[in-house]
């Protein structure tokens, strides 16, 4: 069974992961590196897959052990995902929003996720001829964390790491150099346009400003989707009737604050760029979205920074 059939429009990292199980080469650790939303994380799964399924001492239903892997239930497999902290505990994202928790930081991957992987890996693996860790985001590993998972890397026996990451340029050059490198790349607009069917996200196909957004991306254009879903027509709206006067982009800026979270109020200036850029091919007003959607990035107060950039915005028009 080829565990990589679903993995579209990767060929090159699809061809070194069969290659590494076909010959039973298999390195402790590797960098699934390229952008988020274009098939890292599926990989990771497929690559897990086939490792376990390599093992003699069990061979399971190719469903069961798909199953077991997606929803954490193997013994050999460590899965860690950046986490907030609230009152002493840890909680992904996923969690958080379940939760109804918010936070005015970014989540990380801390000190005692990467302890917890030196505990895992302290026994030898039980069903697999390997034990296999999987770090999602592993950019936002704290400094400790990152020499922490170092030394980890440098004692791992039966075990394999990976590590998935947007920008490998924001890991320690030492992680990177331990690691094989394995690339992933944005999907032309056909392959992007057969994920989202399979994905039975049909309904994107033909929103053309979605697509544009997504550059290659069928995770970007799905959670993109979503979070469009969130935006009261009122709004994007009236962003694309801009310039505005001083008291109508205080107004907005209101608005925007008040009805849409962090996240959402960064994809919107996403949409804002692709948008104004297609409208009024100003390089000015992109930089000023930019340096906008970096300060939410950061936390700051949205309502002072929605009300400078949509004030800097009229002036400029």
């Amino acid at each position: 069974m080829d565990n990589f059939q679903h993995l579209i429009g990767q060929t090159q990292s699809t061809t070194l992961l069969k290659q590494i199980i076909i010959k039973n080469k298999i390195a402790p650790a590797y960098l699934f590196s390229g952008p988020t939303g274009v098939g890292r994380r599926l990989a990771a799964r497929s690559f897990c897959k086939s490792i376990f399924s390599l093992s003699k001492v069990l061979q399971e239903n190719q469903t069961t052990l798909e199953h077991r892997i997606l929803n954490g239930n193997h013994p050999d497999l460590y899965w860690i995902e950046p986490t907030y902290q609230y009152k002493g505990k840890l909680f992904t994202i996923r969690q958080a929003q379940e939760n109804g928790l918010k936070s005015n930081s970014s989540p990380q991957i801390r000190i005692d996720q990467i302890r917890n992987i030196t505990n895992f890996l302290s026994r030898p693996p039980l069903e697999s001829i390997r034990s296999v860790v999987i770090i999602e985001s592993a950019e936002m590993m704290t400094e400790a964390a990152s020499n922490g998972l170092l030394k980890t890397l440098e004692e791992a026996k039966l075990a394999t790491i990976i590590l998935i990451v947007s920008n490998q340029n924001l890991l320690l050059p030492t992680l990177v150099s331990r690691c094989q490198i394995i690339p992933f790349y944005n999907l032309s607009e056909k392959d992007l346009k057969q994920v989202l069917r399979k994905s039975d996200y049909e309904n994107i196909i033909n929103e053309k400003k979605i697509i544009k957004l997504s550059q290659g991306s069928p995770g970007k254009a799905i959670g993109y989707w979503n979070q469009l879903q969130l935006i009261p027509s009122e709004i994007t709206d009236t962003l694309e009737k801009i310039p505005l006067s001083y008291l109508n982009s205080l107004e907005l800026s209101k608005k925007i604050t008040v009805e849409l979270n962090n996240s959402t109020q960064i994809f919107l200036i996403d949409y804002m760029q692709h948008f104004y850029w297609v409208k009024f091919r100003n390089k000015n007003l992109l930089e000023l979205l930019e340096l906008s959607k970096s300060y939410l990035l950061r936390y700051l107060n949205s309502r002072l920074v929605w009300d400078s950039l949509l004030i800097k915005i009229s002036n400029i028009l």
